[in-house]
């Protein structure tokens, strides 16, 4: 979730991309900077790349449709769903996983007609920061044994060697300690890109190792269609993957809150809450169509309209443009694919701590008191069930991971009774 403090109010003389030319190159910039973070989701959950793009370019344009483009924003692949995305594709295949993508999407959408009704009081009762954080925090830290041990060469689930342990070091350390040093001392918009620039160091050690296969680049067609799937009903995937849309659905609030911030307008007004989240909703059902992760807004990407001053929404039309056309080239994804193992896994190791990170800062952000037993036990409860892999199943279906935490987090807070106001 991106809060950013300081406030830059718009203006036409400041909306500097007025020409299409201009327009242009500010979109590609923008599709630049969400590249890294775009096609990575894809790499670790086994999803095709190249549908990745597509999927972000249309889910940007139904947002745009949406929102009657005024929202300065570009969607694409959601990090909060990587865990379910690899046990649902694990456990049922990519098909049936789509239709668990489609039922979050049609969550979104629920979720905002009741805004639209009843505004965002019910939605924060539902989803205070004491069952938000935690549930983020579930994602990051339930993600980082798959980190480490692809940052040591070893498959995600550590059943193989991919890469002998000393090589994969010497390719995920440099690639974290660059994506590192690009977060903190980078100036200008290359702050925005260090996963970009963490791929590009580790994936150039690994070319001196030689480590990296080239054949399927050579093999794959420069003009291609992405590899499209289609969803097949599933209901224990639907059921499964029904929750997972809580967390990322509340950051969505917070990254229009500072998209707000940057341009100086007021979007939960003009359009309306309810219109962003139904544009994410669509946008996410829109990508099961296809095969594609969920979409979300891109933190990376406000932060590089706060940089830029380019205010435009029509500018993210041109990152979408350019996604969907880069999609069909065909070596974009078999290159995408080649990238070593240890190289992603030590981003990931980054990555997922900064997601447990902003779940922590939740907490923080709105003083949630953990000296209150109620807190205490909603919070202890969330973190143990999910990172301790707690499941209860019944039949053919068991529910476990952030689906479950976010169940029983709202069930704790509506049952558990609040301490009296001294």
């Amino acid at each position: 979730m991106n809060t950013n403090k300081h406030t830059a109010l718009a203006t036409p003389s400041q909306d500097v991309a007025h020409t299409p030319l201009r327009q242009a190159i500010a979109g590609s910039q923008m599709l630049f900077v969400a590249f890294g973070a775009l096609v990575l989701m894809p790499l670790i959950t086994g999803l095709d790349p190249n549908v990745a793009l597509f999927t972000a370019g249309i889910g940007t344009l139904i947002f745009q449709l949406c929102t009657k483009r005024q929202v300065p924003i570009f969607l694409a692949s959601s990090f909060a769903f990587i865990a379910p995305i690899l046990y649902g594709v694990q456990t049922w295949g990519i098909p049936a996983t789509m239709s668990g993508i489609m039922a979050a999407g049609i969550m979104y959408a629920l979720l905002s007609q009741i805004v639209r009704w009843r505004g965002t009081a019910l939605l924060t009762r539902l989803l205070p920061p004491v069952v938000v954080g935690p549930v983020i925090m579930v994602i990051g830290l339930g993600l980082a044994p798959m980190a480490v041990n692809m940052a040591i060469g070893k498959a995600g689930d550590g059943s193989a060697q991919l890469i002998p342990h000393d090589v994969a070091l010497w390719l995920s350390l440099p690639a974290l300690a660059t994506t590192l040093l690009v977060s903190t001392m980078a100036k200008g918009v290359f702050r925005l890109v260090p996963i970009t620039a963490g791929i590009a160091v580790g994936y150039s050690i690994a070319l001196g190792f030689g480590v990296v296969d080239f054949s399927p680049v050579q093999a794959a067609a420069w003009i291609a269609l992405p590899n499209f799937v289609a969803p097949e009903w599933h209901w224990q995937a639907v059921l499964f993957m029904l929750p997972v849309a809580i967390a990322p659905a509340i950051e969505h609030i917070g990254d229009v809150l500072a998209i707000s911030s940057v341009t100086g307008k007021d979007y939960l007004k003009k359009p309306g809450l309810h219109r962003t989240l139904l544009g994410d909703g669509l946008a996410t059902m829109g990508a099961s169509c296809f095969g594609g992760p969920p979409n979300t807004t891109y933190s990376e990407v406000t932060g590089a309209v706060m940089l830029t001053k380019n205010f435009n929404p029509v500018i993210m039309t041109w990152a979408a443009g350019f996604a969907i056309v880069l999609a069909f080239v065909g070596k974009f994804g078999a290159l995408m694919l080649s990238i070593p193992t240890p190289v992603m896994g030590g981003i990931m190791i980054l990555l997922f701590g900064s997601i447990a990170t902003v779940g922590l800062n939740s907490l923080i952000k709105h003083q949630v008191d953990l000296s209150q037993a109620r807190n205490l036990c909603i919070v202890a409860v969330i973190l143990i069930f999910g990172i301790g892999g707690m499941a209860f199943g019944v039949g053919g279906f068991s529910l476990q991971g952030i689906s479950l935490c976010g169940i029983v987090g709202i069930l704790l807070n509506l049952v558990l009774p609040r301490e009296p106001v001294r």
